[in-house]
């Protein structure tokens, strides 16, 4: 994978709307746990690219820094040798003189070219530097989106939890509806309520055999006092 597309692809996880592709989400669950993967791939690949870009512009840097070391290196032997060129001519050694001026020129060439070469680099340099601080902008807002997903599929898997003891819970209610006769607590309610009717009609039975027992008593008495104010009446007549 180049750099580029790494770029992009870190780009693009870095800006993605974690809540709204969960929202579009059939099972959220599922897509956290698939973004996780692609986001983990996604580092792995990133900080490997990180690592050959750094790699790749700290060489372009020392180069370059070489090359301005040996531009002014280049320049250093030039006067040098132009100074030298100078004390021949006028000690009257011209042959000399020339022979340095050339190497004058030799080292201004070669400053020339070390200090051409300097500044080709310099807008590479600067290319690279700005993908390497982008490609690091990137992984920490993917890691920060790692976690962030993380969090969310812990939430998410506590809050499914939750409802699903939740349903059950209301599972179980809804089976034993205080208010369905057909119910076990309703057949109980039904069943309480036939002994307590039983228990009441036992007492009322209960109660009409006393009641009975002192109407026979009361007529028993009646008869009595019937049959003595016979016999009183049948003592006074005689």
């Amino acid at each position: 994978m180049t750099k580029q597309t790494i770029l992009g692809r870190v780009t693009q996880l870095a800006k993605a709307n974690i809540n709204a592709l969960l929202d579009q989400a059939e099972d959220p669950q599922k897509m956290i746990d698939q973004l996780i993967r692609d986001y983990s791939n996604n580092i792995s690949e990133a900080e490997e690219a990180v690592a050959t870009t750094i790699g790749n512009l700290r060489l372009m840097e020392q180069d370059h820094a070489e090359d301005v070391a040996a531009a002014k290196e280049w320049g250093d032997k030039a006067l040098a040798a132009s100074k030298k060129a100078d004390e021949l001519r006028t000690a009257g050694n011209a042959a000399e003189a020339d022979r340095f001026d050339n190497l004058a020129k030799i080292a201004l060439g070669r400053q020339l070219q070390s200090e051409k070469e300097a500044t080709t680099a310099e807008p590479t340099i600067a290319s690279q530097t700005e993908v390497v601080e982008k490609l690091k902008t990137g992984l920490d807002s993917m890691k920060a989106k790692l976690s962030e997903l993380q969090g969310k599929r812990d939430s998410l898997v506590a809050r499914a939890k939750s409802a699903q003891a939740q349903n059950q819970m209301m599972d179980a209610v809804k089976n034993i509806d205080v208010l369905d006769p057909t119910s076990e607590l309703g057949r109980f309610e039904d069943k309480v309520r036939r002994e307590e009717a039983k228990a009441k009609g036992k007492e009322e039975l209960a109660a009409s055999s006393l009641d009975a027992q002192f109407e026979s008593l009361d007529a028993l008495g009646d008869s009595a006092e019937i049959d003595a104010r016979l016999a009183r009446l049948k003592a006074g007549a005689a």
